[in-house]
């Protein structure tokens, strides 16, 4: 097919990347391979970055953390199967948390197919179940096309990724196409009806509360749902790791539905005669594993707004189930003028929410065992971080101070996975200091967790990009040793951990390290850490007994043998 725009040839890898350029792409994260070298040589003559990382796991949580906070796909590159296997991580998060991400991987020469060739493999078969789409490029000719539809399935609806296999011979074939056009946003907006509707639901509910979650929000979606609980009074509650969706200094503010609820805010929800959740789908742990909310029908009122029509009634059966972007239906509900009849209805409601939240996020009151303690150095953080700080974090008991403790007030300052990813902190971590250099980035990482991406304090390093480290050492998996102690108490297998001189490990590949081992050390040495202008590490050494915020290991153990005993 000749292209009349476009008379020059190019080759494969060459029109991919104009792709890219016409998509907006401007940095792309990967680890080389030679099954893509016609990619990277494209990319030479283009002002994208590459981000060059050490494993291709950590690349890919990488493009996933730059999509939550620019907006646009996350672009990875990784070779065929190893490294794709290695990226498969990375493409669950995208997967769980609705984020838009391209995943290119290099493929085997199309002639070779089904002869178990050097690392072949169907990526048909290995991402159809974790991506929205996932093909490979047979035919050059098509590659504006292909990606053109990567970029809107991925973007499209509820976000996702997309993966896309390159064969190495295509991308040396050389044609003359035209370049696709820019993939531009369908809108989704609700209808008057809805709206009305909506307000009308809203009038005859005592109880009510707002749930936000889920992704496609963005500063203006934030900024009107702040605008709608000023005006209603509504209590607003955030879903697990979306907390940066409204500001916990607000007085409607109630709490977020996560790990480590606060039962007052459990209380509530099943207390309430009608929820409105906005972008999110309450899964299992918002739901507290589909608990908070009869399924199909919920006890209470519910008005489910979604970006996607097909999570719309596939759990929860709605009241009013509404196909619209967070943005588009908070904005039709402030221009309503019906809106003025719920002025500051349900303040005193909010009023109350607020105190619970306060006085459950009191770190003074928190008695953790230890030396160096977790209340101790989140109340300090706390004072000293400027409100848009981007904190980081993966998977592990750690991570519950973080998330109870911490007061998140802007939108663009969390990344953090609702899959339970263990090693997302640290590249999410580099992926944040790379996009915003002008902000302080924190990555909170436990041991185990650390040790899962931690060779990507390499790429912080080669990037210049000074964020703090904080990890949380206690010589163990917490997370699972804490669900051993409760379901076989004393029997304790697979979860201890040898650890390193993180400190030491800072500073072998040239940044800042700091080891930690009481409260009165902490704050300075985080001084220290900030100011050094490089990547740092401190190495907090804790109490294995402060498991969590309310109960010490011993204590869950010692409950757990009353429990077998009783049930004996």
């Amino acid at each position: 097919m000749k292209n009349d725009l476009n008379k020059t040839a190019r080759s494969g890898g060459e029109i991919l990347v104009a792709q890219l350029l016409k998509q907006g792409v401007d940095r792309v994260f990967c680890v080389p391979g030679e099954s893509y070298l016609a990619v990277l040589d494209a990319l030479y003559d283009t002002d994208i970055q590459i981000i060059i990382c050490r494993q291709e796991g950590g690349a890919a949580m990488m493009a996933e953390a730059y999509a939550k906070l620019s907006g646009k796909p996350g672009v990875c590159m990784v070779t065929r199967a190893p490294g794709a296997t290695n990226a498969y991580a990375g493409v669950h998060i995208a997967n769980q948390d609705s984020t838009p991400l391209i995943l290119l991987v290099g493929q085997i020469d199309t002639g070779m197919r089904e002869r178990k060739a050097f690392q072949e493999m169907d990526y048909h078969a290995v991402f159809g179940d974790q991506s929205k789409w996932a093909t490979e490029i047979d035919d050059v000719e098509r590659i504006p096309e292909l990606m053109s539809r990567a970029f809107h399935i991925a973007t499209a609806g509820n976000p996702g990724p997309v993966v896309i296999a390159l064969p190495e011979n295509m991308l040396v074939q050389r044609a003359e196409v035209q370049d696709a056009p820019t993939v531009k946003a369908i809108p989704l907006n609700p209808s008057q009806q809805q709206i009305e509707s909506t307000i009308s639901m809203l009038q005859k509910a005592e109880n009510p509360i707002l749930l936000a979650g889920g992704s496609r929000w963005s500063k203006n979606a934030v900024d009107e749902l702040i605008k709608f609980a000023d005006k209603s009074g509504i209590p607003v509650a955030v879903e697990f790791r979306r907390q940066m969706l409204f500001p916990h200094s607000h007085p409607c503010y109630a709490g977020d539905v996560g790990l480590g609820i606060n039962p007052k805010l459990v209380q509530r929800l099943k207390d309430s005669d009608c929820i409105m959740l906005v972008g999110g789908s309450m899964s299992e742990v918002p739901s507290q594993s589909y608990t908070l909310l009869n399924i199909p029908k919920a006890a209470q009122s519910l008005i489910h707004v979604h970006p996607d029509i097909h999570e719309l009634n596939r759990v929860y059966q709605a009241d009013l189930a509404v196909n619209s972007t967070a943005e588009a239906w908070l904005q039709g509900l402030n221009q309503a003028a019906a809106l003025t009849t719920l002025d500051r209805k349900w303040h005193s409601l909010s009023q109350t929410a607020h105190e619970d939240y306060l006085a459950w996020t009191d770190p003074s009151k928190n008695q953790s065992p230890g030396d160096l303690t977790m209340a101790h150095m989140m109340s300090l953080l706390r004072e000293k971080l400027p409100k848009d700080s981007i904190m980081c974090n993966g998977a592990g008991n750690y991570a519950t101070w973080l998330h109870r403790y911490y007061r998140f007030e802007q939108y663009g300052t969390q990344l953090a996975p609702t899959s339970g990813s263990m090693g997302y902190g640290l590249p999410a971590a580099v992926a944040a200091k790379q996009y915003a250099p002008d902000k302080t980035v924190i990555c909170f990482a436990g041991d185990g967790c650390f040790m899962m991406h931690g060779q990507e304090f390499a790429t912080a390093i080669q990037y210049d990009l000074p964020i703090v480290v904080l990890i949380f050492d206690n010589g163990m998996y917490g997370t699972i040793r804490m669900h051993q102690e409760r379901d076989y108490p004393d029997r304790v297998s697979g979860t201890y951990l040898k650890n390193p001189d993180f400190a030491a490990y800072a500073k072998a590949f040239g940044g800042h390290g700091e080891r930690v081992e009481r409260n009165e050390e902490f704050e300075a040495a985080f001084d220290r850490a900030l100011s050094s202008g490089k990547p740092a590490i401190i190495h907090c050494l804790m109490n294995p007994e402060a498991i969590t915020p309310d109960r010490t290991l011993s204590q869950i153990r010692d409950n757990s043998k009353k429990i077998v005993y009783i049930r004996a």
